[in-house]
């Protein structure tokens, strides 16, 4: 476990600051903006706490979260616009913005599908095309695939539609993603 100032537990610190995300997400209205499931702040929590379950670190966890704040490719309500990152990033550590922002930007059509072999991500907010290192490459797509699972489960429908697509890219994503959110995958989408 990394440690801090005095011995304090960055962990601890982080897992402290979750219900300070939980205060800023209810103060941008998520709990009334409607999303598969109820709204997006339930969304958010359930991604989380889904995280958290799967033993993914604290900054995935945080992203989770918050994730959709700057709106994604498969959603568009923005709670906070891109351009003014500094707000959130001191809200949930720089690493766990960065993923935000990651994610929020990921244009998966141009992405998803070729992301195992070639460690890109290209972003909706630019144009541009980013090479995280793996730390972050596996984050983003355990944060992906918790989301999708999560909107499966809450509409079936979109398993129904989408179950083989998510199928293939999740499949093709394995040897990169955490083991216990493959296997949280291959679960949920046995019957998706």
């Amino acid at each position: 476990m990394p440690w801090g100032r005095g011995g304090v537990s960055l962990q601890l610190i982080r897992m402290g600051n979750e219900g300070d995300v939980r205060a800023w997400l209810r103060e941008r209205g998520a709990q009334a903006i409607p999303h598969p499931g109820g709204t997006l702040y339930a969304h958010l929590s359930r991604v989380c706490e889904r995280l958290g379950a799967l033993g993914v670190d604290a900054d995935v966890r945080v992203a989770g979260l918050a994730h959709a704040a700057y709106g994604t490719d498969g959603f568009d309500v923005v709670l906070l616009d891109a351009a003014d990152r500094a707000p959130l990033r001191e809200l949930v550590g720089a690493r766990a913005e960065e993923l935000i922002y990651l994610y929020g930007g990921c244009d998966r059509g141009r992405t998803w599908k070729r992301l195992a072999q070639t460690r890109e991500v290209w972003s909706r907010f630019t144009g541009e095309c980013a090479a995280p290192d793996e730390a972050t490459v596996r984050g983003f797509i355990d944060l992906s695939i918790v989301n999708e699972l999560d909107v499966v489960e809450q509409d079936p429908t979109i398993g129904d539609r989408f179950g083989d697509y998510f199928r293939a890219v999740f499949h093709s994503w394995e040897g990169i993603a955490s083991t216990s959110v493959s296997e949280e995958a291959r679960r949920v989408l046995a019957t998706a």
